[in-house]
């Protein structure tokens, strides 16, 4: 037993409950810390009706989109552990298991947890959701893109989007972004900056750390000229993974945007 006092959820369902583990699946991490934003959408995924202690039987079941139809996957409470830590997600919580469970539920859907290493962020935002998405490559941006992404955010559209591999994947810049990783965008805003308005982006990383060091970073500067209420109301200065950044800044940083809408 890893918890003696385990539950599903621990005070709601968060994107920063998840902690990815020796698993190559940030893309399927990523699609699910957007469905997160979307509680509405969840609940398909994951059932209410189960957790640890209400006459518990050793098993969970959580629902994946594939081929037009929702369907059932049923697992037991087994998580791969080896030398004192976690191969898969990390509980953040450490008696919280709903991401833990989710992921090795998604792994039976492929097969294995080996079929997880590397995959299409595309093709888990359909799985997790039943809708339509597109995808948008950040080196040939559209002109309209900061339009895109607000009339996205206002949609309550699944975001997320993905670096190249340069040299190596999972390889952290100097700037703090990881190669070859998928990320989830969480938000984006036009603010008051200075004399103008500057159009800025949150991202999150599914490791639960790790974050963008330059422009509208935690600690940076740019956060002097912003009004402080404002401020305080956007930012968290947290080593949690998330970050904002400039939609210039994001365009030169990552290779691929997608947006999923989530129509039921």
């Amino acid at each position: 037993e890893l918890q003696r006092n385990p539950y599903l959820i621990v005070d709601g369902v968060s994107r920063f409950d998840i902690m990815q583990g020796e698993i190559g699946d940030c893309w399927m991490l990523a699609a699910l810390g957007s469905l997160t934003l979307q509680k509405q959408f969840l609940e398909n995924v994951l059932p209410k009706d189960q957790g640890f202690q209400d006459d518990y039987a050793g098993i969970f079941h959580f629902r994946f989109w594939q081929y037009g139809d929702w369907v059932d996957v049923v697992i037991d409470d087994q998580l791969p552990f080896l030398n004192g830590r976690y191969l898969s997600v990390h509980p953040r919580t450490s008696n919280e298991f709903w991401p833990s469970l989710l992921e090795k539920a998604y792994a039976k859907l492929q097969g294995s947890y080996q079929n997880l290493h590397g995959g299409y962020l595309s093709d888990a935002l359909v799985d997790l959701t039943g809708g339509v998405q597109v995808q948008f490559s950040l080196k040939d941006p559209p002109p309209d893109l900061e339009e895109i992404l607000k009339a996205a955010d206002k949609s309550q559209c699944l975001m997320g989007c993905s670096t190249s591999v340069q040299l190596r994947r999972n390889i952290e810049l100097r700037n703090g972004i990881v190669q070859g990783h998928a990320y989830t965008v969480t938000g984006t805003v036009k603010i008051r900056y200075k004399n103008g308005w500057k159009h800025i982006i949150r991202i999150w990383n599914p490791w639960g750390h790790g974050e963008w060091k330059g422009p509208w970073s935690d600690n940076s500067p740019q956060w002097d000229h912003v009004e402080p209420k404002l401020r305080e109301g956007l930012l968290r200065n947290k080593d949690d993974g998330e970050f904002w950044m400039s939609c210039e800044n994001f365009q030169e940083q990552f290779s691929w945007l997608y947006i999923c809408n989530n129509t039921p």
